[in-house]
Parts: C-alpha cells; sequence; structure tokens
C-alpha cells in the first residue's frame, strides 16, 4: 500500500471527536501516522493558547492511531479500550499548528503502553507528552 492510501485510511479511520477537533493525517513517520492540529477558535484557551483538552485530545489519537498501524501489521485487529493516560503539559501550546506522533513501546497479547509527543516548530521542544495504557480485546 503506498503512503498516501495509508494515510487516507488513517484519516479515514478517525473518530467523530478527532475531525470536530480539525485533527488530520500529514503522513506516515517512523511507522506511525503525523497527526497535525491547527489553531481554530473551537480549540482556544486561554487568549493565544491551545486549550489543554484539544492537546490532550490530540496526543490519545496519535497514541490510538500508532498502535491501531502496528496491531494492523501484525494482521490483529482486537477491540481498543483506553485502561489510562497521563499527559505531561510541558509549555502552552500557541497559536500555529501542531503536530503529534504516537510510539508503541509494548504490545503485548492483553495489554499495550503507547506514548505520544506534541510539538509545534520543533519536535525537540514538545509541548506535551502522554502515556497511555490501552487494554487488548477480542473484537
Amino acid at each position: 500500500m503506498s503512503e498516501a492510501d495509508e494515510v487516507a485510511r488513517v484519516a479515514a479511520g478517525l473518530p467523530p471527536y478527532a475531525v470536530s477537533l480539525g485533527i488530520g493525517v500529514e503522513r506516515i513517520e517512523a511507522g506511525a501516522p503525523l497527526l497535525t492540529l491547527d489553531f481554530a477558535e473551537k480549540v482556544h484557551g486561554r487568549p493565544g493558547f491551545l486549550h489543554g483538552g484539544a492537546i490532550g485530545g490530540l496526543l490519545e489519537m496519535a497514541a490510538i492511531a500508532a498502535l491501531r498501524m502496528a496491531l494492523a501489521e501484525r494482521g490483529a485487529v482486537p477491540r481498543l479500550k483506553p485502561v489510562n493516560m497521563t499527559v505531561e503539559f510541558l509549555r502552552g501550546g500557541t497559536d500555529r499548528r501542531t503536530y503529534a506522533l504516537g510510539r508503541v513501546t509494548r504490545a503485548g497479547r492483553r495489554i499495550a503502553n503507547v506514548s505520544a509527543e506534541a510539538w509545534q516548530d520543533d519536535p525537540a521542544r514538545p509541548i506535551a507528552t502522554a502515556w497511555m495504557n490501552v487494554l487488548l480485546s477480542g473484537a
């Protein structure tokens, strides 16, 4: 499957929540979808900054998208049930495009551990990070 087809497949699989926030898929990077969120009135927090809930939502979607892609590569299609998620806000997200990338730390038969980072101008300076534990169950 070409990268463009993979990007379209991932974008089509985003839930309505992600679509309502304006989250999109830019490309596949390091084997995971690179998600984007453009600054808009609907994700506006305090003046000139992104709302923390929008950042958390972007991180959650990046983690889930990375996990789905990793599981699909091994032919698994389990139902994903998030157990917990911890978000660390490192600096304020300002009025520009925000990127997020998830990384699967471990995907066993029943539990998966995923991390995600969000940044704006420089991936080496994240605005927030997240850790997520997900229960993998039969469809």
